[in-house]
C-alpha cells in the first residue's frame, strides 16, 4: 500500500505553436506523498507556477499546451486529459491552490464572506449558517483581526497581506488531499509569516495533507519541505531530501541560489542634502458609516499622526504588520488620497495644492506598487507601458529617443529590451515587478515610493534589486521612502526606519539603532521573527 498521492513524469509544457512556440516546462518529473511538503525552487521565469497550474488544469488553453507524453496523475487518476466536469469536483475539495497575486484572484465584485464560503457551500453542502460559522474560524485560523467586521469587506478594502491570509482560508476551507501553495508567504510580515507556516505544517500533519510549496524565499524551504525540486529554464537540475540538499548541493545554480541574499549598506545622505519630502502630523481616518442615512459613526485611523522628513539621497524605511498603515502613508504623500496635516515637495506645500497644480510635480514623485499585476495595463505592451510617462510629461521628446530611454530603463532592471514589445500576462510576478521599476525610473523622479518592491522577485533578483535602487539613488540623489516588511532588505536599503502598528508609530529613528537596539517591544517582536528566519537559514538555529 503506497501513500503517493501526485505523480508526474515527463512534464513538457509549451507556450505558443510552430515557430513561436516557447517552452515553460521541459521533461519534469517528481512524486509526492500524503503528508509530504514538496518545494519547487527557482527564479522567476523558471516554470514553477506553470508546473503548479498544470497540475490544476488552469493552464491558459490554446495558448499553452502540455507535449505528447506528459502525464500528471493524482491518486492514480490521469489528470492531463480529464475532462472539465471532473476538474471541478477535484479543483477546491481534493485539490486547492494559495495563488501568488491574491488581488486578481480575489473577485473585485464579491465581498469577503462570499468567497470564502464557496467552497463550503458547493462541496460540503453547507447551509449559509454553517458556512459563516466555519468562515469565521477560518479567518481567524489565518490572523485576520476582527474577522466578523470583515466579512463584508472587499478585497480593495484589505491590505495585500490580509489579502493573502483570505486566500489561504480559501484554499483551506475543504481541508483538500492536496495543497499548492503559490509564493503563500510573500506579501506577509515576518510575524505573520511564521504563524502561517506554523499553520501549513500543523494542518498537513493533523490532515495527512500533501503540499507542494512555490516560493523563492530559502528559509522558508529550509522550514517547510521534506523534498525540494531546483528549477530553471523548465529544467529541474538538482532534486533530492532537503536536508542534503541545504548541507551539499551538487548543482552550481543550487549554490549559487543559496549565496544569493540583499547585502551592503545604504547610500546615506549627503551632510546639507536638502529636503525633499515632508510631512507633518499626516493623518488619513476612513469613515465607518452605518444606518439607512449611511451616518458616520466613526473612523478607522490608517494613519494617525505620523512625521517624516526625507532628504535627497536618503532612505526611510516603514516597517509594520499588514495593515499598520504603511501603504496609506506613502499614498499620502504623493497626495494620491485624501489626508490631514501639512505635506510639502521640493520647499513647496503640496498638501493644499488642487489636482491641476499638482501635475507638474507628479514627474518627479514616481511610486512602484505592490501589486505589479494589477498596476499595469494587460492591453499595453511593456515597451507602451514604460513611455507612457515620457508621452505625458515629456511630449517634446523624439520617437527614436523615447525609444533609447525605454531600452535603457529595461535594461538597468534586468530584462531584456526585445521583451518590451511583449505583454505583461506572458511574465513571471518577478518580471512584472521588475516592469514596475522600469516604468517609475524611467522618468528620473526625485521621490520615489517603493511598495514592497521585490516582495515578489526570488533571492537572487532581490539582490541585483536592492544594487540597482542603491546605484540610482548614488546617481540620482533619490530620495525614498521603501515599505516593506522584509526586515533584511530594508536593513540594506535604509538610513532610518520607521516603525509602525495601527495607524501609529511605535518606534523611529535610524536603522541601526531600530536593527540593533530596539526599545519597543513589538519592534523587538518584530526583529526576533526576522532574525530568528535568517538564523534558521544560516543553519545557526531552528524555530
Amino acid at each position: 500500500m503506497t501513500d503517493r498521492l501526485l505523480e508526474v513524469e515527463n512534464l513538457g509544457v509549451t507556450f505558443g505553436q510552430g515557430a513561436t512556440a516557447v517552452p515553460a516546462v521541459r521533461e519534469l518529473s517528481f512524486g509526492l506523498d500524503r503528508g509530504q511538503t514538496l518545494s519547487l525552487v527557482g527564479e522567476s521565469g523558471s516554470g514553477k507556477s506553470v508546473t503548479a497550474l498544470s497540475v490544476m488544469q488552469l493552464l491558459p488553453y490554446p495558448q499553452a499546451r502540455h507535449t505528447p507524453g506528459s502525464s500528471i496523475r493524482f491518486k492514480g487518476e490521469e489528470l492531463a486529459n480529464a475532462s472539465e466536469a471532473r476538474m471541478r469536483q477535484i479543483r477546491g475539495n481534493e485539490i486547492a491552490m494559495i495563488f501568488q497575486e491574491p488581488m486578481t484572484s480575489l473577485n473585485p465584485l464579491h465581498h469577503i464572506e462570499k468567497q470564502v464560503t464557496e467552497p463550503l457551500l458547493v462541496h460540503k453542502g453547507m447551509d449559509r449558517t454553517q458556512a459563516r460559522k466555519r468562515c469565521l474560524e477560518l479567518l481567524d485560523m489565518v490572523g485576520i483581526p476582527e474577522a466578523r467586521q470583515r466579512l463584508t469587506a472587499y478585497p480593495h478594502e484589505l491590505s495585500g497581506g490580509q489579502r493573502q491570509r483570505v486566500m489561504i482560508a480559501m484554499a483551506l476551507a475543504n481541508e483538500p488531499d492536496l495543497l499548492i501553495a503559490d509564493e503563500p508567504t510573500t506579501a506577509l510580515d515576518v510575524t505573520i509569516q511564521a504563524q502561517i507556516l506554523k499553520l501549513l505544517r500543523q494542518l498537513a500533519g493533523e490532515f495527512n495533507m500533501a503540499l507542494m510549496l512555490i516560493t523563492h524565499d530559502l528559509g522558508v524551504v529550509r522550514k517547510m519541505a521534506d523534498e525540494v525540486v531546483v528549477m530553471t529554464q523548465g529544467h529541474a537540475v538538482e532534486q533530492g531530501p532537503a536536508r542534503r540538499l541545504f548541507a551539499d548541493p551538487q548543482h552550481s545554480y543550487t549554490r549559487r541560489l543559496l549565496a544569493a541574499e540583499p547585502s551592503g549598506k545604504p547610500v546615506g545622505p549627503r551632510a546639507d542634502a536638502p529636503v525633499v519630502m515632508q510631512g507633518s502630523h499626516v493623518k488619513v481616518h476612513f469613515p465607518i458609516k452605518q444606518g439607512l442615512l449611511k451616518r458616520t459613526v466613526d473612523y478607522v485611523r490608517a494613519v494617525d499622526g505620523i512625521d517624516v522628513t526625507i532628504r535627497a539621497g536618503h532612505t526611510v524605511g516603514v516597517v509594520g504588520e499588514s495593515g499598520s498603515g504603511k501603504t496609506t502613508l506613502g499614498m499620502a504623500l504623493l497626495r494620491l488620497i485624501q489626508s490631514q496635516g501639512e505635506i510639502g515637495f521640493d520647499g513647496r506645500r503640496i498638501s493644499d495644492m488642487r489636482p491641476k497644480a499638482l501635475r507638474p510635480l507628479r514627474r518627479e514623485m514616481q511610486v512602484v506598487f505592490q501589486d505589479p499585476f494589477g498596476s499595469l495595463s494587460p492591453r499595453l505592451s511593456v515597451g507602451q507601458i514604460v513611455e507612457e510617462g515620457l508621452k505625458v510629461h515629456e511630449p517634446g521628446m523624439s520617437e527614436k529617443d523615447r525609444e533609447a530611454r525605454i531600452v535603457q530603463a529595461l535594461q538597468e532592471v534586468g530584462l531584456d529590451p526585445d521583451s518590451r514589445f511583449r505583454y505583461p500576462h506572458e511574465f513571471s510576478g518577478g518580471q512584472r515587478q521588475r516592469i514596475a521599476i522600469a516604468r517609475a525610473m524611467v522618468l528620473k523622479p526625485r521621490f520615489v515610493v517603493l511598495d514592497e518592491p521585490t516582495s515578489a522577485l526570488d533571492m537572487s533578483v532581490q539582490a541585483q534589486i536592492v544594487d540597482l535602487l542603491r546605484d540610482l539613488q548614488r546617481r540620482h540623489d533619490l530620495a525614498y521612502l521603501f515599505i516593506s516588511h522584509d526586515l533584511r532588505v530594508v536593513r540594506a536599503l535604509a538610513d532610518d526606519v520607521i516603525v509602525m502598528k495601527d495607524g501609529q508609530v511605535v518606534e523611529q529613528g535610524p536603522a541601526a539603532d531600530i536593527f540593533d537596539r530596539p526599545q519597543a517591544a513589538y519592534t523587538q517582536a518584530l526583529m526576533k521573527a526576522a532574525f530568528e528566519l535568517e538564523a534558521t537559514e544560516s543553519g545557526v538555529v531552528s524555530v
